[in-house]
């Protein structure tokens, strides 16, 4: 394990996040279901960043970097390419701060992730769904108005307010052995890492990713598997939220740190939702519930350093999905 202070992110610089977003962030609650201990076999205690303003756990991130930005780079506003929480949570804690939020959203994008960023007042410039064209089209904005570019999660002031999740998940339940947390660009998972950690060197942190359709997009558990990037197809996968890669200062964190990475397949995700909603009435999106699919998953149960963690700490990060379908189905 390299020595910490080599992270984008550290223990220090979460409470730091801590402190600023704290008029802002919501403490968001944990909840517990008997009915989903009973089929896990251990305790789980899920924190709820659906109920985060945006949302999503995004936010904590995105209002660090905003308002830890010295006024005069501020007042040129931010600029981010994203496909959903990210953008609305800037767009609001941009919004909050007074200054703008320009956002580069891929064609395609769900469209209450779309609605959000504008009801949070975000300018909004759509791209080809790949990340070079979104890269090119932020740089672009960049260029013209001095704006500041908040990268969704490869970014060390996003990292620490992600991070943040767990000083108050350890605050609320001292006792955890392990935290599952869903895993793609690995902003979430560093800052969570880090932190938890450097309160309890002992707690396990479990990465949860989603494979895809046809079970080639699992960048994080090869790249751990192999000891170095590993580049993969990007998943084809209902959580659009978990389709982004690790980046150069998330991946040492994961590399070092993050304990294990459970891969969860389409079906599993939709299982896991389910359960949610039905057991704990818990609106959560696609990637929102790949945490406890993980915990769900038989890859978890055989996992030899996992089985003794009896109380589980799961991220359900984000409730931001299109349910149209659902109120439509239930129009006569």
């Amino acid at each position: 394990v390299q020595h910490a202070m080599a992270y984008a992110a550290t223990l220090e610089s979460v409470k730091a996040a801590a402190a600023i977003i704290k008029p802002y962030a919501k403490v968001t609650p944990v909840l517990t279901s008997a009915t989903l201990d009973a089929l896990a076999g251990r305790s789980l205690h899920f924190k709820c960043e659906i109920f985060q303003k945006g949302g999503a756990f995004k936010f904590r991130g995105a209002c660090n970097a905003v308002f830890s930005l010295p006024e005069q780079s501020a007042n040129k506003g931010v600029v981010t390419h994203s496909s959903g929480n990210h953008a609305g949570a800037l767009a609001l804690a941009a919004q909050m701060r007074g200054v703008p939020a320009y956002i580069v959203v891929p064609w395609g994008a769900p469209r209450i992730k779309l609605a959000a960023i504008q009801t949070y007042g975000g300018l909004i410039t759509q791209c080809e769904p790949n990340v070079p064209a979104r890269e090119q089209a932020a740089a672009k904005i960049q260029a013209e108005t001095g704006a500041t570019l908040i990268p969704p999660y490869n970014y060390g002031p996003v990292m620490s307010g992600q991070g943040t999740i767990s000083l108050e998940l350890l605050d609320q339940v001292p006792h955890l052995d392990a935290i599952v947390v869903p895993v793609s660009g690995g902003g979430m998972i560093s800052g969570i890492t880090v932190a938890a950690k450097g309160i309890n060197p002992n707690i396990k942190v479990v990465a949860a990713e989603p494979v895809g359709v046809g079970g080639h997009g699992a960048d994080v558990a090869a790249s751990k598997a192999a000891g170095h990037l590993v580049d993969c197809p990007q998943p084809d996968t209902m959580a659009d939220g978990l389709r982004a890669k690790l980046g150069d200062l998330t991946w040492p964190v994961v590399r070092d740190l993050v304990d294990e990475v459970i891969t969860v397949e389409e079906p599993e995700i939709v299982a896991a939702m389910r359960l949610c909603y039905e057991r704990m009435k818990l609106v959560v999106e696609p990637s929102g519930a790949v945490g406890l699919a993980a915990v769900l998953s038989p890859q978890f149960n055989a996992n030899s350093k996992l089985k003794t963690c009896r109380n589980v700490g799961i991220v359900l990060c984000g409730g931001n999905l299109d349910l149209d379908a659902l109120f439509k189905s239930l129009t006569r």
